[in-house]
């Protein structure tokens, strides 16, 4: 069922600079803001938040949100829709730290991560479905990889943990932190006092361990 409130009507004109850090066009940046304001809403200890916030069971379905034109003055189309499969990986990528709400940068940077990944498969021709869903399973993947490094190859460091609590506005010692990441790599520690980091490979192992099947 959609909503029941309606956000005002995002006008496109050009995109703004985190639209083009992320690589989308100033429509694109319209649909993910009138999407996500659906569903957004307000929340005491997101006072800064002027998007407000997501309810994490609503993140499916923001994502996924297609109105019908005879609900609406205009067609609006995010229709990226994640597997069922991929939703509690999505989740811990989006809200790491389980607060059970999701802000607009995360949610603005996963989304840019799932379009560019459906425009890569669209131009794809799989004969068999079966290939299709491994690999774009696996891209899931790796888009909620780029989330953890800011966009960068990796791997994911203690400081990139630390920024990602900062930007969920998480108040996590490093101590959590540090167990976060020895959970993920199996205990295996960097040079020094350095408390080590994770790869793509321990991060899919993660991403198996949470349900999420992938070839």
């Amino acid at each position: 069922m959609p909503p029941k409130r309606r956000a005002p009507t995002v006008v496109a004109q050009r995109p703004s600079k985190l639209a083009k850090e992320h690589g989308l066009t100033a429509d694109q940046e319209a649909e993910i803001r009138e999407a996500y304001g659906l569903f957004a809403i307000q929340h005491p200890d997101y006072k800064d938040s002027e998007e407000g916030v997501l309810r994490r069971d609503d993140v499916r379905r923001c994502l996924m949100y297609d109105s019908h034109p005879l609900l609406s003055n205009h067609t609006l189309s995010l229709n990226l829709i994640p597997e069922k499969s991929v939703v509690p990986s999505i989740l811990s990528t989006l809200d790491p730290f389980n607060a059970g709400f999701v802000e607009f940068n995360p949610f603005i940077s996963y989304a840019a991560i799932a379009i560019h990944t459906k425009d890569d498969v669209d131009d794809e021709d799989y004969d068999d479905q079966e290939e299709f869903q491994g690999e774009a399973n696996a891209q899931e993947v790796r888009a909620a990889y780029t989330l953890f490094t800011h966009g960068g190859t990796g791997p994911i460091t203690l400081a990139h943990l630390r920024r990602v609590a900062k930007e969920l506005r998480e108040d996590v010692s490093d101590d959590i932190l540090k167990d976060m990441i020895r959970e993920a790599n199996g205990g295996v520690k960097g040079k020094g006092k350095d408390t080590g980091s994770v790869g793509l490979e321990d991060f899919e192992a993660v991403m198996k361990r949470a349900g999420l099947a992938f070839r």
